[in-house]
């Protein structure tokens, strides 16, 4: 076990763009953070700005970040301040899955210099993927960064803030492998309704196109009855639905030995008393068995939502790129889903224009995909990544091949997603309400939520309360559930009216909404007795 620290002197400038923070509504757990800046008083506290780019492990991770921060007596910005990045403290949690995130990550940095120019004390830190992979490029491309860390050694924010403060100079550190589980970190979590639980991390799997394992390293799994703490520990604070997170979630128990550990715990998650909703993400389906799919049928809280990465349609690109199903396997696995789960809603990954897919190999992916039927896809180009197999394949395809490829994989899925979600009208649904979900509800008097199978619902209120805010008598809250009809069927979304035409529209008041209240009454009463200016309400939308 090697770690790499080395200290740069920072110059030069540049400029900033978008970000996500954390508010006053989420929900903490308590910890330590070593060599931590002491906490100053009332409004002279430092505050902070933690931005995202990546996966649900990054957003997980960003959590801890917050976490951290807060044990060390930062707050989080407000409002106005975060949405004009006036933090004291800006994190940049990184990925490095795709080109785009580089270059994303470095227009950001460029455009933070000038904004710190004008701000003295200000630092910008560098975490997550990228950092753990570009190390010192980021400080030689952006010298004006206080801090860069990795994947492995999240805790050591706070440290590397303070130590980039007192001896004026930027602060790198690099761990080689993990050094402290992030789960036993202090914890700023996103929603009072919801969480995330990390049970392994890391990844065992070469596949030819991914970066992740060199920069997360091989699995490692949580035991048990942590995972189980934790998830209790958020029952306790008012969520009622948990994601257990992992690079390949469904290989948990590797490290122990146990092949049915992922079921196993499928059923226990589900059987804590409070939690109504257990999700997961992301499963290999080379590892995907009958043994899990038997849990989530036979489990209520299990919610019948599966999202399985195809990548491919063809056994020789999935070869290729050292997926070790085939077509024929990822298409039975659907099956056997949808056999015991019959309303289940299937999400997926595909890669279009992996080095040396021809025509024939991209038609077989189309093919699978009309086959699948999935409620939704995140599809993308591939884009080599230096340091993996793939970026030194032959036959690296031209940019507008890939283009139209993409762009017919495009209309495919937007066609099933619109015919999948257009059979979903007459249904009654379950809605779990959201807060950030509806970009457009201010404008349509709807709120926002996920149905059970994770599909975005835009509802409608009664006419009486249209245009009411949450928490208002008789709204649902962020974190209540309400029974409605689904009306229509769009590519990405549900309507469900109901309401108007008298149908439907039934509200279970919560724990997690009563958490969410309590939050904002105390958010409210922060807001008129100790702080000037806006104070958000609410959770923020995930980003």
């Amino acid at each position: 076990m090697t770690n790499t620290s080395t200290t740069y002197a920072p110059d030069g400038d540049g400029s900033f763009i978008s970000a996500a923070s954390t508010t006053p509504s989420g929900t903490s757990t308590s910890g330590t953070a070593a060599d931590a800046p002491s906490a100053q008083p009332g409004p002279d506290r430092r505050t902070y700005l933690v931005r995202t780019l990546g996966c649900q492990m990054n957003v997980h991770d960003s959590e801890h970040m917050a976490g951290l921060l807060e044990a060390a007596g930062l707050v989080a910005a407000d409002a106005e301040d975060a949405a004009a990045w006036a933090a004291d403290v800006v994190v940049l949690n990184t990925c490095a899955v795709r080109e785009n995130a580089s270059t994303r990550l470095y227009g950001n940095l460029g455009q933070l210099a000038a904004l710190k120019a004008d701000r003295p004390g200000m630092q910008i830190a560098v975490g997550g993927c990228l950092a753990q992979k570009d190390r010192g490029e980021i400080l030689r491309r952006a010298p004006w960064v206080d801090v860069v860390f990795g994947t492995h050694n999240i805790d050591v924010l706070p440290r590397l803030l303070q130590r980039a403060r007192h001896n004026e100079r930027a602060q790198i550190e690099i761990a080689e492998s993990l050094q402290v589980f992030p789960s036993t970190l202090p914890t700023r979590r996103e929603s009072v309704y919801a969480g995330w639980v990390s049970i392994s991390v890391g990844c065992n799997n070469t596949c030819t196109f991914c970066i992740v394992p060199s920069l997360r390293g091989k699995e490692r799994d949580r035991r048990p009855g942590e995972i189980l703490a934790e998830v209790e520990a958020l029952v306790a604070t008012g969520a009622v639905e948990v994601t257990l997170l992992g690079q390949n979630v469904n290989t948990y128990g590797v490290a122990f030995g146990d092949r049915t550990a992922f079921a196993d715990l499928l059923r226990t998650v589900g059987a804590v008393p409070g939690i109504e909703r257990v999700r997961f993400t992301s499963p290999h389906p080379a590892a995907f068995t009958d043994d899990v799919i038997a849990a989530m049928a036979e489990t209520p809280t299990v919610m019948p939502s599966l999202h399985m990465p195809l990548q491919s349609g063809s056994d020789r690109v999935l070869r290729a790129m050292r997926r070790s199903y085939r077509s024929a396997r990822f298409l039975g696995i659907l099956d056997r889903v949808r056999e015991a789960i019959p309303n289940a809603a299937i999400s997926t990954d595909v890669i279009v224009g992996f080095p040396g897919e021809t025509e024939e190999d991209f038609e077989q992916t189309l093919r699978v995909v009309e086959q699948a039927r999935f409620s939704s896809a995140f599809t993308f180009q591939y884009s080599p990544r230096p340091g993996t197999p793939a970026a030194d394949l032959p036959d690296q395809l031209p940019k507008e091949v890939v283009q139209e490829r993409y762009d017919r994989l495009l209309a495919l899925q937007e066609r099933i997603s619109a015919q999948e979600n257009a059979a979903q009208v007459g249904r009654t649904v379950e809605v779990l309400v959201a807060e950030g979900e509806g970009r457009k509800d201010t404008a349509t008097h709807r709120i926002s939520g996920r149905a059970q199978d994770n599909r975005l619902v835009h509802l409608a209120l009664p006419a009486e309360l249209a245009g009411s805010a949450p928490g208002a008598p008789g709204v649902p809250r962020p974190g209540d559930v309400v029974t409605v009809r689904v009306t229509h069927g769009a590519p990405h979304h549900l309507v469900a009216d109901s309401a108007l035409d008298g149908g439907p529209f039934e509200v279970r008041r919560t724990r997690s909404g009563d958490a969410w209240q309590a939050a904002r009454d105390e958010a409210h009463e922060h807001a008129t007795t100790v702080t000037e200016g806006p104070v958000p309400l609410g959770m923020p939308a995930r980003r």
